[in-house]
């Protein structure tokens, strides 16, 4: 069998110094806010190139502070991509915004930017584009975009920890958010996500929100929440943080050897834009006949996955926003097609050709 993604495989590379920083936790009897946290965000600032990191319980939590902290409210208007997990959406609902889809660039899968700017109107407040797979948006044009109409940018960059926009780590904008789902290509081993930001206001803000609104013990300036992040996981985080620049470096490889395989046979596959670093959070190709594909490839011992078979316009959550069949053909059209191969950085060489050959296999019947 080969795993569609082995946490096991790397856990076991590192189980000595995990149990260990978990023991110095449960030692210290300090378990929400504490100095494991603090050591984190600073670190994780500093793997980012950011001044500030805020930790989290969730990637979601994350954009809803951070949307939050930058006053989107009730009746905003929110773009972002339709193509993408529904907790991009969701943290704008949480607001009392709007959300607003544009389609997807038929390279990247990312939002399309034409479409982006055609779609501000004088209700539109903020721009989330979605760093999906690991391959960052097109944030130079996005940028340019968002200060000409004077838009607020919230980079979701939850599938993208170490991915690079013209030679910069994300975030590009002022506020990056992440998760550590434990999956993500530096995750924890429960829940866990960051706001990261060059803002001290807004590290200041969201700070309040994920505690009930404390400033300090017992001093609530805003209704807050509970987003708390707890030690133990910022533990896990700051020793696996030690290992992600060689765990990219090991998806891009395992990601040029899929390429390399797989370029003549009828699988489109992803495309990396020159400017960017994608850092392969997925493997994702194209196919016309996918879940034959996913049956074969099963039947060979070999998982995959989808991600997203139905776009957030369509489902039934967001029917309220009046969308149709239709109204975004490229995301549609993608999502009948798109389909996730193993990826992980401990995939050996042999397991990516098995894989490769038994995609080539396929179309050749």
């Amino acid at each position: 069998m080969i795993k569609f993604v082995d946490l096991k495989v790397q856990y076991n590379s590192i189980k000595g110094d995990v149990k260990k920083a978990i023991e110095e936790v449960l030692d210290s009897t300090t378990f929400i806010l504490g100095q494991q946290l603090t050591n984190f965000e600073k670190e994780f600032a500093g793997f980012c190139n950011a001044n500030h990191c805020v930790g989290l319980n969730t990637g979601t939590s994350a954009l809803h502070l951070a949307l939050l902290a930058r006053g989107i409210s009730k009746g905003d208007e929110v773009i972002t991509t339709p193509n993408t997990f529904i907790a991009t959406c969701e943290a704008v609902s949480y607001t009392g915004a709007i959300p607003k889809f544009v389609d997807i660039d038929k390279e990247t899968y990312n939002m399309d930017i034409e479409k982006l700017e055609k779609s501000i109107t004088s209700k539109t407040k903020a721009v989330i584009p979605v760093h999906l797979y690991g391959q960052p948006a097109d944030m130079k044009e996005i940028m340019e975009i968002a200060e000409k109409h004077d838009l607020i940018v919230i980079e979701d960059a939850c599938q993208a920890h170490g991915a690079e926009h013209h030679k910069k780590r994300v975030p590009i904008a002022d506020i990056g958010c992440f998760s550590f789902y434990p999956a993500k290509n530096l995750g924890a081993y429960g829940e866990g996500g960051a706001v990261v930001t060059n803002d001290k206001e807004v590290d200041n803000i969201i700070r309040a929100y994920r505690d009930h609104g404390q400033i300090k013990r017992h001093v609530h300036k805003c209704i807050g929440y509970n987003y708390r992040f707890d030690e133990i996981q910022a533990a896990i985080l700051r020793v696996k943080l030690r290992h992600l620049n060689k765990w990219i470096e090991l998806r891009r490889k395992n990601a040029k050897i899929y390429n390399e395989l797989l370029e003549d046979c009828d699988a489109v596959i992803p495309v990396e834009k020159e400017y960017n670093k994608h850092v392969y959070h997925l493997y994702v190709i194209r196919v016309k006949q996918r879940q034959k594909l996913i049956e074969h490839l099963n039947s060979k011992g070999i998982q995959t996955a989808v991600h997203y078979p139905t776009p957030i316009h369509l489902q039934e959550a967001y029917s309220f926003l009046g969308y149709k069949k239709g109204s975004f053909p490229i995301a549609e059209q993608y999502a009948d097609e798109i389909l996730s191969l193993p990826m992980y950085p401990e995939l050996k060489q042999e397991e990516i050709a098995f894989v490769a050959k038994s995609v080539k296999e396929f179309f050749e019947k």
